[in-house]
């Protein structure tokens, strides 16, 4: 799948974002080193600290249909002006299930973030390796 239909995947998932409270619609799209696409879009909780970032609500649905997944790209849409890149949590999980993972980030505008996931998260916690 191409770089522009997970964008569109992202955006179109992000309508059905849950999120009362921010207003703040965030959509998802991942594509496995196997070819599987998955989405996901952002909860949220009345107790303000149970959220669900979409990054990582589309890792849960591609662990919870294929198991263990190698993730080659993430792209993520945001209803804004300036793309906003993965928040800490949702970095080290991406790192966890794609070491080399390419993320996208785009938005409402031009703007776009296009990075390595180790080139978001330099300092990775990796056990892996301990």
């Amino acid at each position: 799948m191409e770089i522009d239909e997970l964008k569109k995947l992202a955006k179109a998932t992000a309508q059905n974002a849950y999120s009362p409270f921010s207003k703040f619609k965030v959509g998802s799209a991942i594509l496995t080193t196997n070819g599987d696409v998955f989405a996901g879009c952002n909860i949220e909780s009345s107790s303000l600290t149970f959220n669900i970032c979409a990054e990582r609500n589309a890792i849960s649905n591609a662990i919870s249909g294929k198991g263990n997944i190698q993730i080659e790209k993430v792209v993520i849409y945001t209803p804004t002006q300036k793309a906003a890149s993965p928040c800490g949590s949702c970095r080290q999980l991406i790192f966890e299930f794609g070491k080399d993972a390419s993320v996208y980030s785009h938005c409402d505008s031009e703007d776009y973030i296009q990075m390595n996931i180790r080139e978001l998260l330099p300092a990775a916690f990796d056990f892996s390796e301990q």
